[in-house]
């Protein structure tokens, strides 16, 4: 009887700490701090790569995506096959047409006719997709970025990834004019493009109860900017 107890118990704590981690860590801490936030750290079991360089169609840079792979794994004989034989593997981001994505901490830009490198941002950042308004490009005669990445340190952890806040960034081909679209502490849902208008969209979630968490509890903002113009955002009223 003691062993079948003892097997109950040890079932349910592990079902409690099953529990425990599946809680969405906040993604905004308003807590201050005991100390002075520092900079965000450098993750020293990581190294830096690059990917080859991918093209949107009809443009004149090549973006060179960047990220981190474990130092330890790329240490270890494990390998990736491939038509090329065994390899190493090291991607860091998917190409598909007109958008990157992955989990990237900058982008290179190079003008075909050149061999100088351009950095994003010298900034800390998590990239999470980069979208080029192909569309626009040929109707208003721009060719536009679009990035969802992560520029801050929200939850207050240190760590600039993908557990802080999302924010929308627009830019053009060469990565020039590299401008924040979305308010300071705002969560971006979702955006598109109104080809019609030249307006891009997008809403985002504002933590109204503070709680940390952007959940159905928390206000729901809608903006549009002019593609053609000053990326200035707008809000516009759809809901009580």
């Amino acid at each position: 009887m003691k062993v079948i107890l003892n097997t109950v118990i040890a079932g349910v704590s592990l079902l409690t700490i099953g529990c425990k981690k599946e809680t969405e860590t906040p993604k905004v801490s308003y807590e201050a701090p005991s100390k002075a936030i520092e900079k965000p750290k450098l993750d020293t079991t990581k190294v830096e790569i690059a990917d080859l360089p991918i093209q949107f169609q009809g443009t004149q840079y090549l973006l060179f995506p960047i990220g981190e792979v474990s130092a330890s794994d790329r240490g270890k004989s494990g390998y990736e096959s491939g038509s090329s034989g065994s390899r190493f593997n090291t991607k860091i981001s998917n190409y598909s047409e007109n958008e990157i994505t992955g989990y990237l901490r900058n982008i290179k830009f190079q003008n075909v006719k050149s061999d100088s490198l351009q950095a994003l941002t010298n900034k800390p950042v998590m990239i999470q997709s980069v979208s080029y308004l192909k569309s626009q490009a040929d109707k208003i005669k721009q060719q536009i970025l679009v990035y969802l990445l992560t520029d801050a340190d929200t939850n207050k952890d240190n760590v600039i990834d993908t557990n802080d806040i999302q924010t929308l960034y627009l830019s053009d081909i060469s990565g020039q004019r590299f401008t924040k679209i979305s308010a300071d502490f705002q969560e971006v849902i979702d955006w598109n493009v109104i080809e019609a208008q030249n307006r891009l969209y997008f809403r985002a979630l504002d933590d109204t109860n503070k709680d940390g968490a952007f959940d159905r509890e928390d206000r729901v903002h809608y903006f549009y900017l002019d593609l053609a113009k000053d990326w200035k955002a707008t809000e516009y009223q759809l809901t009580k």
